[in-house]
């Protein structure tokens, strides 16, 4: 951690030294005391509207940065007075609100360095080429442009560095996936016409335009923000919902799924084969070895079952070592077939599980039930679920590893 805090204070005091050895404020002190408190209000109105993510303990924010074409306008020590003002005004407030992170206050001066060193050097950068790139049409944009996605790279390196320093960064290939991810070459468009309007307008005194180019970003930003909360509540709202119905051992839906799946089932009025399976004998698995050992068999019949299943079909894990699937889109023998052959890959196959520090192999078979039917108003699928219990009861009765079907559009029974 002290190693960081250096870091994060060297950065600070080198965009200092940039900004007291630059050339000072490029333009005239209204002017620039006039963009100070334009671009220091809507700076701190947009802070609401970026979006944060969390690697390790480092908070990343993004959200699109109006410092390049504050720092042509007015030097270095401009954008290092504004980066100053902007960072300690959100970190207090951050304090004030009781949202500040505990290192947001190394957190802040880290900000205003890297913000400070990145633009300067995309301000030198501008200084040297520019009436090089006045001869090619559209020069003045595609120079903001280069600027612009060498600021980003840049930063993705100084933030790099950060977190190699911390600790949370394992491998080279992780920290050139972390520069170069997520590259969106229409955002960084974006943010070279935004500085690159906002530039021309500076330097032409359009305080008009200024405004107004500000209040159009943050309308549009608004939205997209809206936008982007909306589908991240859907994403939550779903992920909850996936761990509601899905069995946190086996990862197939769960009873409570069952229960809300076949509630839709019994309105489709088609014909679909309904499954009960266990597994022979495993209260002795669990006797003679123990339940973490069970609950590995019990993970390799569910991944088995789950594997000879189409995308139609359903498996849930409706109690302890017993399944059910519903067969949808087959008829009668087609979804005799599968399950037999379902039994054959469960009798001729085994899991390897630890058991005492040692790997050991352990062989089990299954028995199946399974009726057939048209869903209708007469025959419930809660019915043909019993039916299919009953038919896994037979199954057990017989010997076990057996599947007893009964095919219900004929009423006859078939062993």
């Amino acid at each position: 951690m002290l190693k960081a805090r250096i870091y994060q204070l060297s950065l600070f005091f080198t965009s200092v030294a940039i900004a007291f050895f630059s050339p000072g404020i490029l333009t005239d002190n209204k002017s620039f005391m006039v963009a100070l408190i334009v671009f220091w209000f809507f700076s701190t109105l947009y802070f609401r509207l970026r979006v944060f993510f969390k690697n390790g303990n480092t908070n990343i924010e993004y959200g699109i940065s109006y410092d390049l074409s504050l720092i042509l306008f007015a030097g270095p020590l401009g954008l290092f007075i504004f980066e100053t003002l902007y960072r300690f005004t959100v970190y207090f407030y951050r304090k004030w609100a009781k949202m500040a992170d505990p290192n947001e206050f190394f957190d802040t001066f880290y900000n205003v360095g890297s913000f400070v060193l990145t633009n300067s050097i995309a301000y030198f950068l501008f200084q040297h080429f520019y009436s090089s790139f006045q001869s090619f049409p559209f020069g003045y944009w595609i120079l903001l442009f280069g600027l612009v996605c060498l600021s980003s790279y840049l930063s993705g390196a100084i933030m790099l560095i950060l977190f190699v320093t911390l600790g949370e960064q394992k491998s080279f290939k992780e920290g050139i996936n972390f520069i170069f991810k997520d590259i969106s070459l229409l955002d960084y468009g974006k943010v070279a016409i935004t500085n690159g309007l906002l530039f021309l307008f500076l330097r032409d005194g359009k305080w008009e335009m200024i405004i107004s180019l500000f209040i159009l970003n943050y309308i549009v930003n608004l939205s997209f923000y809206s936008k982007s909360q909306s589908i991240q509540n859907k994403l939550e709202r779903d992920q909850f919902e996936q761990m509601a119905y899905t069995d946190f051992l086996t990862g197939v839906f769960n009873r409570t799924f069952m229960d809300k799946k076949m509630a839709e089932l019994n309105q489709t009025e088609e014909d679909i084969g309904i499954v009960v399976a266990d597994i022979d004998k495993f209260k002795g698995i669990n006797d003679n070895y123990n339940h973490a050992v069970g609950d590995k068999v019990i993970q390799h019949f569910a991944a088995t079952l789950k594997s000879y299943l189409g995308q139609e079909d359903y498996l849930f894990r409706s109690g302890g070592e017993e399944f059910t699937l519903c067969l949808r889109n087959r008829n009668y023998n087609q979804a005799v077939d599968l399950i037999n052959r379902m039994l054959g890959a469960i009798a001729n196959n085994s899991v390897q599980v630890e058991y005492k520090g040692e790997i050991t192999t352990i062989s089990y078979t299954a028995s199946f039930g399974l009726y057939f039917y048209k869903v209708n108003e007469h025959t419930s699928i809660e019915k043909a679920y019993i039916q299919a219990d009953e038919l896994l009861l037979q199954s057990k009765q017989l010997g076990k590893n057996q599947v007893s079907a009964l095919n219900g559009l004929l009423n006859k029974k078939v062993v």
